[in-house]
C-alpha cells in the first residue's frame, strides 16, 4: 500500500517535494493533474499529483483538490499531504486555508499540521513567524509578489485569516528540548479548540521531530521539507541508491523564465550576461498575433549557442506594478502563461527537447503546452529542483520555483547533460 499521497498546488511544488522524497530513499511517481485511470502503486512509496490550484478561484481550487484526494484514497494511500510553497503563497481569501479545510472535512480529521519549513532552503519558523534565509517573510521580497504578496510573517495570522479554525502554537524550546511532551501538548491544544498546529522549526532535526509526533495525522500540510522528513522516518525505505538520470545533450535546450521573485531576477541578470536573452514585450503578447512566431524563430536561431537561449518575462517589482495597473494582474498573468505554453509547444515541433523553466505558474503553463502526463524524478540541480524525464519520451524538463536555486542556476542545470 502506498504510504503517502501528495496534492501539490503547482507544478514546481510537485517536483520539489518529489525530489526531496526521492533523496530520502522513496520511490515516487508524479502525475500532471488527476489521472483518469487507476494506477498500480504496488512498488511506489508516494504518489504526487501536480495541480494548478494556487491562484485560481477558491471554489475551483477546492474542487480540484478534493478530486485529487479521492483518487489518491482510491489508490490506497495511507495518508495525504497537501503541499504548498515554502513561502506560504496565498491571500486572505486562500487558497491554502479553504483547501486545507475541505480536505480535513473529506478525510474526517479534526486537526492537521501547517509546516512550510524547509531548513535546507533557508525556510525556518521561529515564534510562529516564517523566515526566508534569515529575513522575515514579509521583508524577503515576497511582499512584492505580483499575485500573492505576503504582507505578514506570522503563520497564525496568515492561516486564520483564510480558514475556519484556530492555530495551536508549539515553540522551539518544546520541539528541541521536550519532544516527549509534544503528544500531550497536542492533546491539550486540541481540547482548547486548536485545529491547525504550527511548530517552530529551525533545522532538519526539528522537522523530523515534528513529522514523528504528527505521524498519526491522516492529513498534514506543508512544503517539501515535510515530505523529506516523513520519508526519512520510514525504516523500510529503499536503500539501493539513486540512479543518475541520463539527460541527452543531443537536441536543443531553452530557458523560459516567468517568475518575478527576487532570486529569479538575480538568476536572469546573471544568465543574460552569458547567454542570448530575449525579454518578452507584454504589449506585443497582447496585441500582436505574429509575436509568437517571432519569438519562436529567435529561439531557433540561437539553438546551437553554447548556452541555451533564454526568453523571460521576469521583471523588477516596480515594472510589474505598472503593467498590472494598466491591464490588470490576472489578465496579464493569464496572457503570459498562455504565451509560454504556446511557445513550448512550438519549440517542441522545432526539435527542442530540454526545457529549463522558472516559476510555478510558468511551469504549469509549459507542462500543459508540452502535454506532459507524468514524470520520472531525477537528480537535483538545487535542493528540491530536480531534472525530470517525461514519461515514455526523450524529453527532459526542470521546473524551478521562483525563489529556489543559486544565482548561476540556469547554467548549472546544463552541466548535467551527457554526450
Amino acid at each position: 500500500m502506498t504510504k503517502l499521497g501528495v496534492i501539490a498546488d503547482d507544478f514546481t511544488g510537485a517536483t520539489d517535494i518529489a525530489s526531496f522524497m526521492v533523496n530520502a530513499g522513496w520511490k515516487v511517481v508524479l502525475f500532471n493533474g488527476v489521472p483518469s485511470e487507476a494506477f498500480d502503486a504496488q512498488d511506489t512509496d508516494a504518489i504526487v499529483i501536480a495541480l494548478k490550484s494556487r491562484s485560481i478561484p477558491v471554489n475551483e481550487a477546492v474542487e480540484l483538490s478534493l478530486s485529487a484526494s479521492a483518487w489518491l484514497q482510491a489508490q490506497g494511500c495511507q495518508r495525504q499531504l497537501f503541499k504548498y510553497c515554502s513561502t506560504f503563497d496565498s491571500t486572505a481569501q486562500g487558497n491554502i486555508g479553504p483547501v486545507t479545510d475541505a480536505l480535513m472535512k473529506f478525510l474526517n480529521t479534526p486537526a492537521t499540521l501547517v509546516c512550510p519549513a524547509v531548513p535546507d532552503n533557508g525556510r525556518t519558523i521561529v515564534h510562529g513567524h516564517l523566515f526566508v534565509k534569515g529575513e522575515l517573510l514579509n521583508e524577503s521580497g515576497m511582499e512584492h509578489h505580483p499575485v500573492t504578496p505576503m504582507k505578514h510573517s506570522s503563520l497564525k495570522k496568515l492561516m486564520e485569516a483564510q480558514s475556519v479554525g484556530l492555530c495551536g502554537m508549539i515553540n522551539l524550546d518544546k520541539v528541541k528540548n521536550h519532544p516527549d511532551e509534544l503528544a500531550r501538548e497536542i492533546e491539550t491544544q486540541l481540547a482548547n479548540k486548536a485545529r491547525y498546529f504550527i511548530f517552530d522549526v529551525l533545522d532538519n532535526q526539528d522537522l523530523l521531530t515534528v513529522a514523528r509526533v504528527t505521524a498519526h495525522f491522516p492529513l498534514v500540510t506543508g512544503a517539501a521539507g515535510l515530505g523529506y522528513a516523513i520519508a526519512a522516518l520510514d525504516e523500510h525505505r529503499a536503500l539501493s541508491g539513486k540512479q543518475a538520470m541520463h539527460i541527452d545533450a543531443r537536441g536543443a535546450s531553452v530557458v523560459l523564465s516567468g517568475s518575478c521573485s527576487a532570486m529569479t531576477n538575480q538568476q536572469v541578470d546573471f544568465y543574460q550576461q552569458r547567454a542570448s536573452s530575449l525579454a518578452l514585450d507584454v504589449e506585443k503578447i497582447i496585441q500582436d498575433p505574429a509575436y509568437l512566431e517571432f519569438v519562436s524563430q529567435w529561439v531557433i536561431a540561437h539553438a546551437s549557442d553554447h548556452l541555451a537561449p533564454m526568453v523571460y518575462a521576469t521583471q523588477p517589482p516596480q515594472i510589474i506594478e505598472l503593467i498590472q495597473k494598466h491591464y490588470g494582474a490576472e489578465y496579464i498573468s493569464d496572457r503570459i502563461e498562455t504565451f509560454f505554453s504556446s511557445l513550448a509547444k512550438s519549440l517542441t515541433r522545432a526539435g527542442f527537447n530540454k526545457f529549463i523553466v522558472a516559476g510555478g505558474e510558468t511551469s504549469g503553463a509549459v507542462t500543459q503546452g508540452l502535454n506532459i502526463e507524468g514524470m520520472v524524478i531525477g537528480e537535483p540541480v538545487a535542493p528540491g529542483v530536480p531534472w525530470t524525464q517525461v514519461l515514455n519520451k526523450q524529453q527532459w524538463v526542470i521546473l524551478k520555483s521562483g525563489n529556489f536555486g543559486s544565482q548561476d542556476f540556469f547554467q548549472k542545470a546544463q552541466e548535467h547533460y551527457h554526450e
